[in-house]
């Protein structure tokens, strides 16, 4: 049964507002959580993993769903950026397909960004929409892309430029299962944190700096404290912006224009993980911020000694070889170009970002070179 002692957020979108429900354990009452959910047709879902999250979690998960009667089509992919793919998309949708589903049929993303990313565009997809449940198992999952609806794909072209506004039913956020994460893992994920409180929130940003070490160290109660906010803050966002056309949605993009940038260069690998990225990012939009006249170099100093104080990267110093022409080729391939002009996020202080500002090229590329980039 679903305890009473789990947090929630809601997330207010009229007829299509959903829950995210929060606490250590929350994995265990999947199935009370999900059948009130299901159709009138088989008590079946359809889960989206990885090896990875199957190999820790996939029998428990499965135990939840059957103390409801509920049984699991699992579709296990390998880990990665690289299975964000149209190859893993149409494996996705055939299996999807192949099992005879119909409208009732619920999908569950139970895994990292990808997962939640991939899946969610396969259920926006399958039967031109099909209702599904985000599960997310990563720290950068639970504050960030499991909720707001942004489902994609990545394709040669860049990141993301494939997919759908499809919002959840349902996010089931076990913040016990982020103890299974690596450190390096959490470290990545608590950029995302951060983020908020850079953007729009300088008091949550003191919090972040103040408590993120022991909360990237495993810290149970602040990580869920970090969950929840960050929850709250994206949650609010989406429900005044969420397709992205006032601007206010894009906020949230701070920082990832650079490490989009970064990301396509290194190959979507471990070499550099989407929240190391978006640290150096935010370090450069500051940057380029106080390059422009809007912030003070005392407040951008600030924010990159903070990154740094939380083993954060804040520069290209592990990323040796990295030049200013390849990176701004991918830039140039942003979501965000608009009549061929990039825009950025940038900032006037911390906690108070705006978004559609031009930046000139050659401020982009000292930023880039500053950081470590060549050419």
């Amino acid at each position: 049964m679903p305890s009473s002692s789990r947090q929630t957020v809601t997330v207010d979108l009229s007829d299509r507002s959903y829950d995210i429900v929060i606490g250590d354990g929350v994995l265990d009452e999947a199935g009370a959580r999900v059948a009130p959910l299901m159709g009138k047709g088989p008590r079946r879902v359809i889960t989206v993993t990885d090896e990875n999250v199957a190999g820790l979690h996939l029998a428990r998960y499965r135990a939840a769903l059957a103390a409801e009667g509920i049984e699991s089509l699992d579709i296990i992919l390998p880990p990665g950026e690289q299975t964000k793919s149209w190859q893993y998309l149409e494996l996705v949708l055939e299996k999807t397909l192949a099992a005879r589903i119909d409208r009732g049929t619920l999908m569950v993303a139970f895994g990292g960004g990808v997962i939640g990313d991939l899946a969610g565009f396969a259920a926006a997809l399958a039967l031109r929409g099909i209702d599904y449940v985000q599960i997310p198992t990563t720290l950068l999952a639970q504050v960030d892309s499991s909720v707001g609806g942004k489902t994609a794909i990545d394709t040669p072209q860049g990141k993301n430029l494939v997919g759908a506004f499809h919002q959840p039913k349902l996010v089931l956020a076990d913040t016990g299962l982020l103890a299974t994460l690596s450190e390096r893992h959490r470290r990545a994920g608590f950029a995302e944190v951060i983020k908020y409180g850079l953007i729009r929130e300088h008091c949550f940003y003191e919090w972040c700096a103040a408590n993120g070490n022991a909360a990237i160290a495993g810290d149970a109660a602040l990580l869920a404290e970090a969950v929840r906010r960050s929850c709250e803050h994206k949650a609010d966002v989406v429900q005044q912006d969420e397709f992205e056309t006032t601007g206010l949605r894009a906020l949230l993009n701070l920082g990832h224009t650079f490490g989009h940038a970064l990301e396509a260069e290194t190959g979507y690998s471990e070499r550099l993980l989407h929240g190391e990225a978006v640290a150096i990012g935010m370090v450069m939009a500051f940057d380029l911020s106080h390059r422009m006249g809007l912030v003070s170099g005392q407040s951008a100093g600030r924010v990159k000694q903070a990154l740094a104080s939380l083993g954060m990267p804040v520069d290209l110093a592990a990323l040796p070889g990295l030049t200013v022409d390849a990176l701004t080729a991918h830039m140039a391939k942003d979501k965000k170009v608009k009549a061929g002009t990039l825009r950025f996020v940038l900032v006037r202080e911390i906690g108070e970002a705006f978004a559609g500002s031009e930046a000139p090229a050659d401020l982009v590329g000292a930023v880039l070179r500053d950081a470590g980039a060549v050419g």
